[in-house]
């Protein structure tokens, strides 16, 4: 199978460009700029790809506040070029990633809380969110509308080596790595309450593959592990990995303006179409992304997918 991958040298990119790879795909990695309409056009067309993995986005949701206007642009009207790019290369199909921020404010408390599902409506409260509630929509369009075979990943927190420190639980790891350099013995954290579902990042392509080959055409899969842990267990987590005694230090310049308190998803469909389910445990995670910031302390790696 050939596929072109946008967004090739980013986190989740680098990953999948490896697993794909390994598993003996023809893998075209892209990063043109997705805002460039007839740029887009011309690599996809000039890659033939039987599929392509939309992975190419601005990503980080504390900062789509500072930045609304270039977050939906890139990730709505970028999408849409993506889209009709693959729609005139004759592309067999698309996945398109978008995320479980888009279900906003939900009423997730309590222990007999119930997981989202992927009919769970949608209520974004950040930028980001809403950028990626709206290219949903794009997606929907190009399959309803233009017959494109579009499969819809709603991913929930990933994790793993070679992540950038602008997410949470990478950022905590490399200021364990910092201070393991330099002798400091305090992490800056932010909110540390808030419960998140994290899926390996490994586990995470895999399923992207799976959903390229067994996906139904215009639906809505979670990629997430149905269970949803503290940020704080998370944290201590990896202070317990450090080289030395080291003490979580809460920083009021790293909360958000809106932190959602829960978001934990139903993986049932996916496991049900595809057969996947996730297999690294949340303990080789964490220490394998602290390995990464202590051998990378810029932050930049290339993966070797396992």
């Amino acid at each position: 199978m050939r596929a072109l991958v946008t967004g090739a040298n980013g986190f989740v990119g680098l990953h999948l460009v490896a697993h794909l790879s390994s598993c003996g795909d023809e893998v075209v990695g892209s990063d043109t700029n997705i805002l460039d309409r007839e740029a887009i056009t011309a690599t996809v067309a000039a890659a033939r790809p039987d599929v392509v993995y939309h992975l190419a986005a601005q990503a980080d949701v504390g900062g789509s506040w500072d930045s609304p206007v270039d977050t939906l642009r890139v990730n709505v009207e970028g999408t849409l070029n993506v889209c009709d790019a693959s729609r005139l290369a004759g592309t067999r199909r698309v996945l398109g990633v978008t995320s479980a921020d888009v279900y906003g404010r939900v009423d997730q408390s309590g222990p007999d809380r119930a997981k989202l599902n992927e009919t769970t409506p949608l209520r974004p409260t950040s930028p980001y969110a809403a950028s990626k509630a709206a290219a949903e929509i794009i997606y929907t369009q190009a399959w309803l509308g233009h017959g494109l075979n579009v499969v819809l990943a709603r991913s929930f927190n990933h994790l793993g080596p070679g992540q950038s420190d602008r997410f949470v639980a990478s950022a905590i790891a490399s200021r364990i790595a910092a201070n393991e350099r330099n002798g400091a013995a305090t992490v800056p954290v932010g909110n540390l309450e808030a419960r998140r579902d994290f899926t390996d990042v490994r586990d995470v392509v895999r399923a992207y593959r799976l959903l390229m080959q067994h996906g139904t055409p215009g639906e809505v899969y979670h990629v997430c592990s149905g269970k949803d842990r503290a940020v704080r267990q998370i944290a201590e987590q990896l202070v317990g990995l450090a080289a030395f005694p080291m003490t979580l230090e809460l920083d009021p310049d790293l909360l958000r303006p809106v932190d959602l308190k829960v978001l934990c998803g139903d993986n049932t469909k996916i496991r049900t179409h595809t057969g996947w389910s996730p297999r690294i445990p949340i303990e080789a995670t964490l220490g394998d992304l602290l390995e990464f910031w202590r051998r990378n302390p810029s932050g930049v790696e290339t993966p070797q997918h396992i």
